[in-house]
């Protein structure tokens, strides 16, 4: 049984969060830092049982960011083995950020607003990274234009 419970998988979502920029040039993304790990990453987190990844991804920015959000397109999901040694999948959303004020908290410390190449510079993992010029497509985007 041990055996059986360490192989199933972590279902986690979350989203890569983005606003107009405030020059009015461009977009920003919303990158939090969580002390547990030590990381920037975007805003995700765990499934609650019953739970859909969407409504997930929703309640993770909201808790994490202090943002409401609309989804957009569904991004790539992530792969990979977590810190207890147990594989996880992330799946992501593209959202738009509509209003609310960060408050940092327990899990969430400091959240940055950054152009997308100071985003892909302080983001920790490569796998977050990736998502930058996928967002930045499903937004008719290109990095030139930023």
């Amino acid at each position: 049984m041990e055996t059986m419970e360490r192989a199933s998988v972590v279902r986690a979502a979350g989203c890569v969060l983005w606003r107009h920029s405030t020059s009015g040039h461009g977009i920003e993304l919303a990158l939090v830092f969580r002390p547990k790990w030590a990381d920037w990453s975007w805003p995700k987190g765990k499934l609650k049982q019953g739970e859909t990844a969407r409504s997930a991804a929703v309640r993770e920015v909201l808790e994490e960011t202090g943002m409401t959000c609309r989804l957009g397109t569904e991004l790539p999901s992530a792969h990979y083995t977590d810190h207890q040694g147990r594989p996880k999948t992330v799946r992501y959303w593209a959202a738009e950020a509509i209003s609310g004020t960060f408050e940092p908290n327990e899990e969430v410390s400091a959240l940055d607003w950054l152009t997308p190449q100071a985003a892909r510079e302080r983001l920790t993992q490569d796998r977050d990274k990736d998502l930058i010029p996928i967002l930045l497509a499903t937004l008719g985007m290109t990095q030139g234009e930023l």
